[in-house]
Parts: structure tokens; sequence; C-alpha cells
């Protein structure tokens, strides 16, 4: 017989509170999304108020550590761990007039590239990318595989013999990219797919998978009465699983717009002065927002303000969640410049691989904060503006060291605009060359780069100047 004993253990956890979903959220927003919340806050919350800043002489954010900037950021119990922001609160505001200027926005970006995109920013080999592709080439807009894997399979055939389990394990590694639930057969799968991402002690989960698993045609229908029967549950707790279950999002992919904005609005202004390089914030966008300490400081402790104390500790988590996002966007941009400045002052030729692993590391924090934060964020260089994963390439041997690969097409396009037109360069010829230069790149690579490009081959050049 067994003796009652107590045990203590010790553990860490990430719990996904209101608080730090609100945080993870404002953080991957762009801009003018960002800008359209806060309005919708100011508009709704009368605790909240824009905070006018006037120009005056601030003094360059340092280097602050991340641990002891974590420890600033407080909302109650949450363990902020990877994913919290370090850096300084007031991030870098610039104090000069910025012009205007408006940019049309030519991305085009689908779910498709959204995808790919991550997954060549990830350690994999080239087997494991091929077949990573062929999955997510059977993946619809709104996210969900509509092939089957024998299908996937096919396609893969005859460059590779590839068994279904091994596909199966790609589609996990797939179905583990953002956003959430991306991948799935089923809305069953996508919706337990979501909640996988939730702390395990989140009140009501295991009811939830419950329901996401076998009964969502009763929660469709609303017949809740049989809900309870079958789970066996009470009415409070059917609530809560239900509200989790509707919190997930039923369309992932449609949560990556394929639409063309019409115009960019830079998060962050680089610029040079006095031999440094200097980031600065787009506050003017994203207007720094206070508690109103008149109504703050007239209300009691009666039961009768019950309303507005609610609205002042949203108030208080929303300013927190605005400097967690402008602390590690300046983060990411800082160390994106010291990593780039060969790029910012002689050009894409000198472009440094980069993934995000590097960025993340030198900022402690996870990849996937990495990702939200250079999803749809721009930067206002000297050199025009680009969005912050132009500056993540991946790596190319070359005899001088690794190069990136914006840096390999920069010098294709180079080579290109400098050959005889009457001579035009041959893929191989263009890899001889770049081997020449130290680069060895293959043929197969060169023709790669050149059709992203959109650089027509050596005999479409020659017929073109014929023509002309």
């Amino acid at each position: 017989m067994m003796k009652p004993s107590l045990q203590l253990r010790l553990s860490q956890q990430l719990t996904m509170t209101p608080q730090l979903q609100q945080a993870i959220r404002l953080l991957q927003l762009p801009i003018m999304d960002l800008q359209t919340q806060i309005q919708e806050a100011l508009d709704q919350n009368v605790m909240l108020e824009a905070e006018e800043t006037a120009a005056s002489d601030e003094p360059e954010p340092d280097g602050t550590d991340a641990e002891a900037a974590a420890e600033d950021l407080d909302f109650g119990e949450i363990e902020w761990s990877e994913e919290s922001a370090a850096g300084p609160a007031e991030a870098s505001r610039g104090n000069e007039p910025r012009a205007d200027v408006e940019h049309a926005d030519h991305s085009h970006e689908t779910l498709a590239d959204h995808l790919l995109w991550q997954l060549s920013m990830q350690p994999h080999d080239p087997r494991t990318l091929a077949i990573g592709q062929a999955v997510i080439d059977a993946i619809n807009e709104d996210g969900y595989l509509i092939d089957t894997l024998d299908a996937i399979r096919a396609t893969l055939a005859p460059e590779l013999d590839v068994p279904v389990e091994e596909i199966e394990d790609v589609l996990r590694l797939v179905q583990s990219l953002d956003p959430a639930g991306i991948g799935a057969r089923s809305v069953s799968e996508c919706v337990l797919l979501q909640l996988a991402q939730l702390d395990a002690a989140t009140p009501g989960l295991a009811t939830a998978r419950a329901i996401a698993a076998g009964h969502l045609d009763l929660v469709s229908t609303h017949q809740y009465a049989a809900l309870r029967k079958t789970l066996q549950l009470t009415e409070d707790e059917l609530d809560a699983a239900i509200g989790i279950v509707r919190s997930c999002h039923p369309r992932p992919g449609s949560a990556v717009s394929a639409q063309t904005a019409e115009y960019i609005v830079p998060d962050v202004f680089v610029r040079k002065h006095a031999g440094a390089w200097i980031v600065e914030l787009n506050n003017a966008m994203s207007p720094q927002l206070r508690i109103n300490q008149t109504y703050a400081n007239a209300l009691t402790r009666g039961t009768e303000y019950d309303v507005l104390k609610a609205q002042l500790q949203e108030a208080r988590w929303l300013i927190r969640s605005l400097e967690i996002r402008n602390e590690t966007l300046w983060k990411v941009a800082v160390t994106i410049v010291q990593r780039q400045t060969a790029f910012l002052e002689q050009g894409e030729e000198y472009m440094r691989p980069m993934v995000l692993k590097d960025v993340a590391e030198a900022i402690s924090m996870h990849e996937s904060t990495v990702s939200r934060v250079t999803t749809n964020k721009y930067m206002h260089t000297p050199r025009g503006i680009f969005e912050f994963r132009f500056f993540f390439s991946s790596h190319v041997e070359g005899d001088s060291g690794e190069q990136s690969s914006t840096a390999v097409r920069a010098k294709i396009r180079k080579l290109i605009a400098m050959e005889d037109p009457d001579k035009p360069l041959s893929d191989s010829q263009i890899a001889k060359s770049l081997s020449e230069g130290g680069l060895k790149v293959a043929r197969r690579t060169v023709a790669k780069y050149r059709e992203s490009l959109n650089i027509p081959s050596s005999s479409d050049r020659r017929r073109a100047r014929l023509v002309s």
C-alpha cells in the first residue's frame, strides 16, 4: 500500500494570458494597422490619451540588458521568457520632422511565399526543403492541405523516392510555421493545431480539445444541451471551452493577404550621423499613449466605478504592450543595421548572409518573435525603403567565405548589365565568372537566381536584341 507524500516541483511555463496574447498580436501588426488599433483604443477607453511630445534633445538608446528590461515589463505572473523584449522604453524617438513620402508596395506576397520564406530561414537539408515545398504547394489559400500524402509523393517522383512517413514528418514541420493551424487536413485538425500552442494549464483546454476532436458539428448547430450531456459538463465549463474553440481561426491562410497595399509607411528610419548609423522608430505614425490622470485620480474604492477601473487596467496593459513592441522592433532593427552596414554604405553586392537565428541569438529572443517583428515591417534607409525580411538571405559558400544570396543576385545582375549585347552571357559563363571571383555557384543556381530577377535567358536576350 502506497503512503501519501508531498512533493515539491519547480517548473517554468509561458502562460497565454489575454495580456500576453495582446502583446504578441500588437508585435506583428503593420504600422498602419497598429495606428488603427491605437485610434480605436483612444475612442473607446476614456482612461487613455495621446501624449503630445515636443521636440527635445534625447540621448540615444543604449544596449540595455535583455533580462533586466524583461523584469521591468511586469504583467502580473507572466513569464515572458524568450518572448520578452529588451531595449530602451523610449526607443530613440526622432526629433526631426519627416516628409510624408508615399511609396507603392509591389510585394504581392502569397501564403505560399510566406511559408517558403519561413522554411528557407531554418537549417534544413535540401531533401527536406524539396518535400516541404511540395507540401506547401498542396496548401490552398485558406491554409488547408487539399492533396493526399500519396498525391504529394507522386509529385516528388521520380527525382525523389520519399516514403509517406517522411512526408508526414515534413507536414508536421510545416504545421509548426506561422500562421497557427496551417497545413491542416480538416477544420478539426486546424483547431487542434491552434489549441496545441496554448499552455496546458489553460482552464477548459482539455474540454476544448475534446470538442475540436469530435463535436464541432454540435457547436456549429448550437446544440449546446446535447454537447453538455455528451461530455458531462456544467454550463460554465462548456462556456469556457467553447470560448477557447471560437477564438481559433477557421481559415488561418486568410491571415496572410496576397492583396497589394497601396502605400508603404516605414516603421523605422535609419540615417548616418557623425560617422555612426542611427536607428529611430517612426513614432509619428504610432503616437505615445498615457493614462488620463484626471480620471484615474478621481476613482475611489467604491464598486460604482468598476467599469472605469476595468478600463484603467486595460489601458495599462495596452501601454505596456506598445512598449514591448517598440523595444523589440528597435532591437531587431539595430541588429540588422549593425550586421548590414556594408550594404548600407556600398550596396547589394556587400550584403552579408543572415538568418532569423542570427538575430534571435544577438538579442536573446526566440526565432518566432523575430519572425513576427520582421513581417510587414519596413525600414527607411538612404538606399530606399526595404522590408525587414529583405536583409535576410541564405548562405552561399565561396573561397572568400560565405556570401549572401542577395549579393550573388546583385553580381549576376551586374555581369549581365555589362555584357556585350551581341554576345549575351550564358548561365555557364556567368557561373565561370563568379567562380573566377572566388564564388563557386552551379549553373542551375545561376539560372534560378536569374529567373528570380526576371532576366531572360541568353538566347532570349540575343533574340530580343535582333528584333530591336
